[in-house]
């Protein structure tokens, strides 16, 4: 099985690394080190007119909680639409309500102004009280991917759960394993799990290498 890996990358020189190192699609966002936020508008420029592999966009606009005021999402319909412009492949949302659910109608609202690019629920996922309830919530309003470690602190702890989630998905939305993949791990987790994707994330300290090491696991 060929798995496509991800990376989550927030410079222009993680970027060209984690291509030359066999990425096969890029997460591009500002501020890892704190969960990842929107990049900035000439760090997404630059990165697009190097890079030939597809990429996603963080639309976040502040580390913190995934419950947004509507200022905030205001803020994001007008960061999806500059993705688009820029040239981006997909974009990357969370947002929970005050119970800590899935926030359907604004998640739809980004849905739609993303649309026709795929849109990824990031790891907030994790943070419902249903994963399931919260898969089909996201399949029934559009979503094409979910970011999840199943619910665990790593994808090689959830991989049980992930491989439930993917079967629930029933090719109508993918998971997309992430959180603690390693080169040590990376071919577990997609055989266990039967995902075709990794998430990989490749902040501004992270070693080169990293990045062909988990390519290497996975042939």
């Amino acid at each position: 099985m060929t798995v496509l890996i991800e990376a989550a990358v927030e410079t222009l020189e993680g970027a060209i690394l984690a291509e030359r190192e066999g990425a096969g699609r890029l997460e591009v966002c500002g501020d890892l080190a704190r969960g990842g936020i929107t990049p900035g508008p000439g760090v997404l420029r630059v990165i697009r007119q190097a890079i030939e592999i597809p990429l996603m966009v963080m639309i976040r606009p502040r580390p913190g909680s995934f419950r947004f005021s509507p200022g905030e999402c205001e803020a994001m319909l007008a960061d999806v639409a500059h993705a688009r412009r820029a040239g981006a492949d997909g974009v990357v949302i969370g947002l929970l309500t005050a119970r800590g659910g899935i926030d359907r109608e604004w998640t739809a609202r980004l849905v739609e102004a993303a649309d026709p690019l795929p849109v990824t629920f990031h790891r907030a996922f994790d943070r419902t009280p249903d994963l399931e309830e919260s898969l089909e919530l996201l399949a029934g309003v559009g979503v094409c991917r979910v970011l999840t470690s199943g619910g665990m602190p790593t994808a090689m702890e959830g991989r049980d759960r992930l491989r439930r989630l993917q079967e629930l998905g029933g090719g109508r939305i993918r998971i997309l394993p992430g959180g603690g993949v390693r080169a040590t791990n990376a071919a577990a987790i997609a055989l266990t799990t039967g995902s075709g994707e990794l998430h990989v994330g490749f902040p501004m300290d992270a070693p080169p290498g990293r990045i062909a090491e988990v390519a290497a696991a996975l042939l």
